[in-house]
């Protein structure tokens, strides 16, 4: 219920919607309850009971004003349908639409250690799938459950109204029914809870494998993954057949306890009109009513599966909405301007996990603006979990991070990463143009400051070498290009967001040695009137540091300028020659 209330809040921009559907559906129930009434009078008339056995003086002029009325109800039952549905529907898709973007904007909210515990297909399934479930509840099992309860009610007031005793009648397989359907209820949610969990299972096995297809490809796994995909569909299929296997028992059952209902009247009924207890257009009205009312308890058990679906999905959406960051932004941040460039650690220590060993131990030093820092190590030692700090990917464990003296959790997180490019060695590129890819950085870049940054990234001629130019389309995550070319996309699209501070993560770790000079040309370009933090393993891009921090088990075990490392012998030293 409670789940169901906040998707009644989410929907407070259809409400408009939703009443006009809810006053149509009052509407058509009210016309269904009407007709068979209509039919009776009918039937009252030809076996000359309509007044008591009074003559009537003109039959075919009732008869001929009862059609009419019929026809008139039917024609605005038609059109108050369409309103019902049309309406409803166009609440609930607008509402999945709302729920896609309301959840894929909570997640771009959430810190990066949030994802480290969960699967891309299952927060697809999360994003794309569950919110769908919302359009079965708005537009279908909710507005169903109101028109049965009303149907239900309305036609047990008029059975009784008809006849108290043959009503009490027609009701004895109601709580059999009610019983059934509570049972069905309990039974049917946990199961369809596990089929949208085996879905998302499912979804994220799939997304790896349409991401890894060129090492499945490479490695022979083939038919590995064929049978991961295989068993990811059949527990998916399993676990939601066992609870349609609860519904196909529950329908009959239903089914059988309605049809007995009118077993009851025909027979009970029957002898009561033989015996003159019970008028003719009664039994029939009966008959006409028992129809209707059955029809509410039938639909109960596809009115529940629904439900007991869209509540499931509900439940999965709303637990990714209540996931708090672990990167919180101040109530009243400070908002930064064009900072100098100055970076302070000041005993800064780290973990991943709260019950984890500390990655950074103790870190402190101070980068000047406009200087360049570089973290060199062994891999592992947590430089690239250092340079993660500064725009505030994670919050450290203990110490603080300042820039330009300013502690950076008093910061806006937009203000501050406007403030910093990032280059990194497992380039990402969106599947678009190389225009789109190079003003990522920049919203209201021009053509030709796009080509003025490809320049400077020493990306231009190979940009216009491909046929499109700089409109070639790269494919998912640039597959079209050399891990070179998507090296220098990425400089480009720093030198375009033109931040004072710039990170370069093992920016020329992956490429040959021509390729290296390129970018590291184009390196030189971004050095200027910057505060530059790089990883690097390459000594051309290190001796050109200001400053060197070798990394060692998680602390700064050597820091100075090239020379002087060089001179101590130590842990440089030794990295510096292997």
């Amino acid at each position: 219920m409670k789940n169901l209330l906040k998707i009644l809040k989410y929907a407070r921009p259809y409400w408009v919607y939703l009443i006009i559907a809810g006053i149509s559906l009052l509407l058509v129930t009210g016309i269904n309850l009407v007709t068979p009434m209509l039919i009776r009078k009918l039937v009252a008339i030809l076996n000359n009971n309509a007044y008591g056995h009074e003559e009537i003086p003109d039959l075919l002029s009732v008869i001929k004003t009862l059609a009419l009325l019929l026809g008139v109800a039917y024609l605005a039952r038609a059109v108050f349908t369409f309103f019902y549905r049309y309406l409803a529907h166009l609440a609930a898709w607008n509402l999945v639409a709302d729920m896609r973007t309301r959840v894929y904007s909570h997640l771009q909210g959430l810190s990066l250690r949030y994802y480290h515990q969960r699967q891309t297909g299952e927060l697809m399934s999360r994003t794309a799938n569950d919110p769908a479930t919302f359009e079965v509840l708005i537009a279908h099992a909710v507005p169903d459950l109101i028109v049965n309860l009303l149907v239900f009610a309305g036609v047990s007031i008029i059975l009784f109204f008809l006849n108290p005793f043959l009503a009490l009648c027609a009701l004895l397989p109601v709580p059999f029914m009610f019983v059934a359907g509570i049972g069905f209820t309990k039974r049917v949610l946990p199961n369809f809870r596990r089929a949208q969990h085996r879905l998302a299972e499912f979804n994220a096995v799939l997304q790896d494998n349409l991401s890894g297809i060129k090492e499945i490809q490479a490695f022979n796994q083939q038919e590995r993954e064929h049978g991961r995909i295989l068993t990811g569909a059949k527990n998916h299929a399993a676990t939601l057949l066992h609870a349609l296997k609860l519904s196909a028992i529950f329908h009959p059952a239903i089914e059988f306890f309605s049809s007995f209902g009118n077993v009851i009247v025909v027979g009970i009924g029957g002898v009561m009109a033989l015996k003159g207890l019970l008028p003719l257009e009664d039994v029939v009205g009966f008959l006409l009513y028992l129809g209707i009312f059955y029809q509410p308890i039938g639909a109960l058990a596809r009115v529940l599966e629904d439900l007991q679906q869209a509540l499931a999905g509900a439940e999965r959406v709303f637990e990714v909405l209540e996931e708090e960051p672990d990167v919180k932004e101040k109530k009243h941040p400070v908002i930064l301007k064009k900072v100098e460039g100055k970076i302070t650690f000041d005993r800064v220590s780290f973990r991943y996990d709260n019950e984890g060993d500390d990655v950074l131990k103790n870190i402190s030093f101070t980068v000047n603006p406009r200087e360049m820092l570089a973290i060199v190590g062994p891999t592992g030692v947590g430089k690239s979990t250092l340079v993660s700090l500064i725009p505030r990917f994670y919050d450290p464990t203990a110490g603080k991070v300042l820039i330009d003296d300013i502690n950076i959790k008093d910061v806006s997180l937009f203000s501050l990463r406007n403030q910093i490019s990032i280059v990194l060695q497992d380039v990402f590129l969106f599947n678009g143009t190389i225009a789109e890819n190079i003003a990522y950085s920049s919203r209201n870049a021009t053509m030709a400051e796009i080509e003025a940054a490809a320049r400077a990234a020493y990306a231009h001629d190979f940009i216009l070498s491909m046929p499109g130019g700089y409109d070639s389309y790269i494919g998912e995550r640039g597959v079209k290009l050399s891990g070179g070319q998507k090296q220098r996309l990425s400089i480009a699209r720093a030198i375009l967001r033109n931040a004072p501070i710039l990170i370069l993560d093992e920016a020329t770790a992956s490429v040959d040695v021509e390729t290296e000079r390129q970018i590291q040309k184009a390196i030189d370009n971004l050095v200027k009137d910057r505060t530059i933090i790089v990883i690097a393993h390459r000594l051309s891009t290190v001796k050109k540091a200001d400053r060197i921090i070798y990394l060692q088990d998680g602390v700064i075990a050597e820091s100075g300028a090239h020379d002087e490392l060089m001179g101590r012998k130590g842990l440089y030293y030794k990295w510096h020659k292997v």
